[in-house]
């Protein structure tokens, strides 16, 4: 039995290669994101599913709309319009998740590049070569994606036979983070040129550890402004509203074709919950690891 992977190859395999320069950032997207399967595969599977999802949501449509009383006219609309934004939406997660991935690497790289260049010169200062602090660094779980990074170029070197400095190039090239390239590749130039890699990894640790406290600091002074501007919005301004709704409850139970009541619930149910979520996200995209 064909497996999907194969069974959707098959059915769109051609239809990819015939668009793939459309999606180019899906290809490097895999390669960054440490997805281990091919590019071709990856998008004939996303339209294989989309197209499932496509008759799923229309079966479904047809179905909740045959028990609602609507006008035909309506109803055909829906049927039309739901299944198509449902399988549109789909599609678009489905094409943007290595992207998204390949995002929280670079992210979890970055946040930890600085501890890991101090711990590689300390161990550098015993004079180990640079193949042994890669090992060393690859079995450290604590530094996250960085130990996997790591551990593809002692892979590299130990199955493979690749020299160091190649398996450092080749990582450098499919990693996420552009300043973990550029240490990867300041440390091949450094070595190459015959400078001294003790030196050269202690400077690079202690620029990375500057600039991340400089940017902690930063993010630090930016709560600040974040927690006046929750504490105006999100929680005074609900308080006034309620409030003003409640007052104007006992004058005018009605405004407009709603009533006040009913725009209250609106208010403490849907609108402020909304915006608190929403508050949340932004914070979890700007933070910086600590």
């Amino acid at each position: 039995m064909p497996s999907i992977k194969g069974f959707s190859t098959a059915l769109f395999g051609n239809l990819v290669d015939k668009y793939q320069d459309m999606f180019t950032f899906v290809r490097d997207g895999l390669k960054k994101a440490n997805m281990k399967i091919a590019f071709r595969t990856y998008m004939s599977i996303v339209f294989f599913v989309s197209l499932i999802i496509f008759f799923s949501s229309l079966i479904g449509t047809i179905i909740i709309l045959y028990f609602i009383k609507i006008s035909l006219l309506l109803k055909i609309m829906c049927a039309v319009f739901i299944p198509a934004l449902v399988t549109i939406i789909s599609f678009l997660i489905m094409v943007f998740y290595p992207l998204q991935k390949m995002s929280a690497r670079k992210k979890d790289i970055e946040s930890n590049l600085p501890f890991v260049l101090t711990h590689m010169g300390a161990v550098a200062e015993s004079g180990v070569p640079p193949y042994v602090i890669f090992k060393l660094i690859s079995q450290f779980e604590e530094y996250g994606e960085i130990s996997k990074e790591m551990g593809k170029i002692v892979r590299n070197i130990e199955t493979f036979g690749t020299d160091p400095l190649t398996a450092v190039k080749e990582v450098a090239n499919k990693t996420p983070s552009d300043a973990f390239k550029q240490m990867l590749l300041g440390f091949v130039s450094t070595t190459e040129s015959g400078g001294n890699i003790r030196l050269y990894l202690k400077n690079a640790g202690e620029q990375a550890l500057f600039n991340w406290r400089i940017k902690r600091e930063r993010f630090l002074q930016q709560l600040s402004a974040y927690a006046e501007f929750y504490t105006g919005i999100l929680i005074a301004a609900p308080l006034f509203i309620i409030a003003l709704f409640s007052v104007m409850n006992m004058i005018q139970p009605t405004l407009g074709r709603y009533g006040i009541l009913y725009l209250m619930k609106v208010s403490i149910y849907l609108i402020v919950p909304i915006m608190n979520i929403v508050f949340l996200l932004f914070l979890r995209g700007v933070e910086v690891e600590i």
